[in-house]
């Protein structure tokens, strides 16, 4: 799978790796393009997952802030939930296109 913004393929994966949580496919670490995101300060605590971190998406001449998250610390019990380890996987929300 790929999530997409633009013409930039910003990670891609096979599908078995991904993670699928509340309707949002979570692409493992190594698989992401790293230069393209930036850490943001926005604050967020999932009450199920954990502490959360967002990303700014920038390429292409986009910046887009709080684009993208990962979980670098979930809840323990947060891994029984969803079947696996998630930490550090990155999701990406509306503007990046995840396909097959």
């Amino acid at each position: 799978m790929k999530a997409v913004l633009g013409t930039t393929v910003l990670a891609e994966a096979p599908k078995d790796e991904l993670i699928s949580i509340e309707g949002n496919w979570y692409f493992p670490p190594s698989s992401v393009k790293a230069d393209a995101l930036q850490k943001s300060p926005t604050p967020y605590t999932c009450p199920w997952k954990g502490e959360c971190q967002y990303f700014t998406v920038d390429v292409d001449g986009q910046r887009l802030p709080d684009r993208a998250w990962s979980y670098p610390h979930p809840y323990p019990t947060a891994f029984d939930r969803v079947g696996r380890d998630f930490t550090d996987y990155v999701a990406f929300w509306k503007e990046v296109s995840v396909t097959e």
